[in-house]
């Protein structure tokens, strides 16, 4: 586990969890002990073991593709905290759906707030989520790319969704993902130039580095 903190926001990185590699977080207020949780992947059990010394509000879903949701019963079952996405996400049944999320609602832990910025793309309704100086850009955002898209309209969109919403936010703000390591803002726009600079294929898609697309 990773620590990070912000003021009163203190954020614990959990991962590589599981299979696919896939990180989880919590959001928490120092000060009230309240605290969001950030996607359930496999190999949960330590977010769960740290959730359960704070008064989890809220579990978010920044997208709904299964590895990210795959300990929802062992999550859910622990914490018994709404489960909470974008109503655009169609893969996890509706009736395991507590509470909508959509873009530019505030989430509270205590006194941190978390925006929630809909960045669609790499699915219909993913969402990043802000907290502080911490951008949780699920698979949206990594370090040298977006998240794999199935059309090349899909990329379109994800590229979209990163240069109008996510580049607008600071350089200095910490990007930390759905997989891998974490980035800024910063060195994503450098990344993305050098992509941007470059000529590309009508039908480019599927998994997409900046530096060599």
């Amino acid at each position: 586990m990773d620590v990070y903190g912000d003021g009163n926001l203190t954020v614990m990185r959990f991962g590589p969890l599981g299979s696919f590699a896939n990180n989880a977080y919590i959001i928490a207020d120092e000060a009230s002990g309240e605290a969001l949780v950030i996607d359930m992947p496999s190999g949960s059990e330590e977010v769960i073991a740290a959730a359960q010394e704070l008064d989890v509000k809220g579990i978010v879903l920044t997208h709904t593709h299964h590895d990210h949701w795959m300990d929802y019963d062992l999550v859910k079952g622990a914490l018994g905290a709404p489960v909470i996405c974008h109503p655009a996400e169609l893969i996890l049944p509706a009736e395991q759906i507590d509470e909508m999320l959509m873009d530019d609602d505030v989430l509270a832990a205590g006194e941190v707030r978390v925006r929630a910025l809909h960045t669609p793309g790499h699915t219909p309704g993913s969402t990043c989520l802000l907290a502080g100086k911490f951008l949780f850009s699920g698979d949206t955002l990594f370090p040298g790319g977006p998240g794999r898209t199935n059309s090349p309209a899909d990329l379109q969109q994800s590229i979209e969704s990163i240069t109008s919403t996510l580049f607008a936010l600071p350089d200095e703000t910490d990007v930390l993902p759905g997989h891998g390591d974490p980035t800024t803002i910063g060195e994503a726009k450098k990344e993305y130039a050098v992509f941007a600079a470059k000529e590309h294929p009508a039908d480019l898609c599927g998994d997409v580095a900046w530096a060599d697309s």
